[in-house]
């Protein structure tokens, strides 16, 4: 495998970059790539038939290659779409022989990038609370599934012999799985149970967080998760709703939050209900800021982190730890000024998707993705 920026560059190495399951899938794009070449020598800069290759040079047809690989391996697999892959991939800096944790596995689409550009002594360790994100395991010998809360990554590095690890990658974004699957309970667009629990096997339901707490907690949990103006009236609907009937199920709660919220916003807002209750049920921001903490114990020096937000709340956690290595934000400097911080950023403002992307996978519109780099000094 020829390893370059990108991690391979269009013809070489695809067989490792995609499972066994998608050899057809690998053929086409081998094809498509010559094809494209082809058509790139004759036509210029831009080729017809709707095949817009105005890329400037081999990187960004790379990326190109990249994505249109993903794309149909996941269109197979349908669990996940990667958000942002080929500027992770690169963000991350990939040593050939490095050790690298994903620590949303997922589809596994992230996790295949860093597979494809690392050499046979590499190692990748992907990390996920739900256990049927296993089904979507590599078949790589360097790959190893671990059924766990990326917060507890400490740990789990020592438990499996790591000193250190060269590269850390977090895609916080929920999975498409968990939205399409209606049983999970993440959508208010299908009647199901309240669940909502990554990991099935423990914590409790968004039913029984309903029924346990009381309304200034629920109101807590609105006005720290969302934007709504509503979060007061929201909590003591629920409180009146389940005094006369528990709260059970998605479209029990759906009816119960357009009580309060208008309709001219329904839509938006009763997705942010749904999120504040994930947010809740799943500690979603606690294992963050951990695994932020844990992350500077376990990257060796030059190691980097990479972390892909979809909220305004866990991108301020990101920012604020990039910036100050604290997770308060607050900043330290020197005698001479200069901030004191772990953390060189190798992204002063956050990468988001281009409009291609967003046009292609319309849930990575809100991702954006913060990189740094620990510093060498830094034990």
């Amino acid at each position: 495998m020829t390893v370059g920026k990108w991690g391979y560059h269009p013809g070489n190495g695809v067989d490792n970059f995609l499972d066994k399951k998608c050899k057809i899938g690998v053929l086409f794009c081998k094809l498509f790539t010559k094809i494209s070449l082809t058509l790139r020598s004759e036509f210029g800069e831009v080729c017809p038939y709707g095949f817009f290759l105005s890329f400037r040079g081999i990187r960004n047809f790379s990326r190109f290659v990249i994505f249109y690989h993903f794309f149909i391996y996941m269109s197979s697999e349908s669990y996940h779409i990667p958000a942002l892959l080929p500027e992770a991939i690169e963000g991350l800096a990939i040593r050939p022989g490095g050790v690298y944790v994903d620590c949303t596995f997922g589809g596994g689409g992230h996790t295949r990038g860093i597979l494809s550009a690392l050499a046979e002594s590499g190692r990748v360790y992907g990390f996920d609370r739900d256990k049927e994100a296993l089904g979507n395991a590599p078949e790589d010998s360097r790959f190893t599934f671990v059924h766990s809360d990326f917060r507890y990554l400490s740990n789990w590095m020592d438990y499996h012999g790591e000193e250190g690890v060269d590269g850390i990658l977090a895609d916080l974004g929920v999975s498409f799985h968990h939205f399409d699957k209606a049983e999970r309970g993440f959508s208010f667009r299908s009647d199901a149970p309240l669940d909502m629990r990554m990991n099935q096997s423990a914590g409790i339901t968004a039913a029984e967080l309903l029924e346990e707490s009381d309304e200034r907690r629920l109101a807590d949990i609105f006005r720290t998760y969302t934007d709504l103006r509503q979060s007061g009236q929201l909590a003591k609907a629920i409180v009146t709703a389940r005094d006369h009937s528990p709260i059970l199920t998605t479209f029990e709660l759906a009816e119960v939050a357009r009580k309060v919220i208008p309709p001219q916003r329904e839509k938006k807002e009763l997705a942010q209900v749904f999120q504040a209750l994930r947010i809740a049920v799943n500690d979603e921001m606690g294992s963050l800021r951990q695994m932020l903490e844990e992350s500077l114990q376990v990257l060796k020096p030059g190691g980097r982190l990479a972390i892909i937000t979809y909220h305004s709340i866990e991108d301020r956690i990101v920012k604020n730890f990039f910036r100050s290595g604290t997770l308060d934000g607050e900043v330290e400097k020197d005698l001479y000024g200069n901030v004191k911080t772990p953390w060189k950023q190798i992204t002063r403002n956050p990468i988001v998707p281009s409009a291609e992307e967003v046009e292609r996978n319309p849930r990575s519109r809100s991702a954006k993705l913060r990189i740094a780099e620990k510093k060498k000094d830094v034990r």
